[in-house]
Formats: C-alpha cells, sequence, structure tokens
C-alpha cells in the first residue's frame, strides 16, 4: 500500500532536483526545465493530498489550475529565451550583463 508519505518523499526528492538544477546549471532552457520540476512536485502534492479529500476533491482541483498555470508559464519563458537569444546569440544568464537595446 503506497502511502501519503511515499508520494511527499517523492514530491520532495524531484523538488530537490529541481531546485539544484535551477541554482547549478547556466543554461537558461535547463533552468527553465529545473522550475518545471519543481511546479510538477507541488502537483504532485496537491494529488496526492486530494486523495484524502472525498468530498471535494480540492487538490485535483488546484493541481489542474497548477498545470495549465505551468504550461503558461513555460510558454512564455520559452518565448523569453528566444528573443533573448536572438539579441546576445547566447542563451547562458551570465553573459547577458545589460536588458536595454544598443
Amino acid at each position: 500500500m503506497i502511502t501519503l508519505t511515499h508520494f511527499l518523499v517523492v514530491s520532495a526528492c524531484i523538488f530537490c532536483i529541481g531546485l539544484y538544477t535551477v541554482l547549478s546549471k547556466k543554461n537558461a532552457i535547463m533552468i527553465l526545465v529545473g522550475i518545471e520540476l519543481m511546479i510538477n512536485a507541488s502537483i504532485l502534492n496537491f494529488v496526492a493530498f486530494g486523495k484524502y479529500d472525498k468530498v471535494s476533491y480540492g487538490g485535483q482541483i488546484f493541481a489542474l489550475f497548477a498545470i495549465v498555470l505551468a504550461a503558461a508559464a513555460v510558454a512564455v519563458g520559452l518565448a523569453l529565451v528566444l528573443n533573448v537569444y536572438r539579441h546576445y546569440k547566447t542563451i547562458n544568464p551570465d553573459q547577458i550583463n545589460e536588458l536595454k537595446d544598443k
């Protein structure tokens, strides 16, 4: 039997992997992947807690909203990365030192 603790441990591991990815990678795409992992860990928590809410299914509803918001965030983030690459010819965040037009 899989208990709530199992879900929380897996979710904590996924969140830690995402946090490590955000803090250690120098590529903007990998930073976005790390953020997506952290969002997915929170969605897993919503669904795990929603399993024990038999009346209103609040966890699943919050998870659905989180998935929609994560998809929108990824679309906006990817658009930003593409525009930054078009302007600076790199996606390394350390090499982008000014945001004004030249």
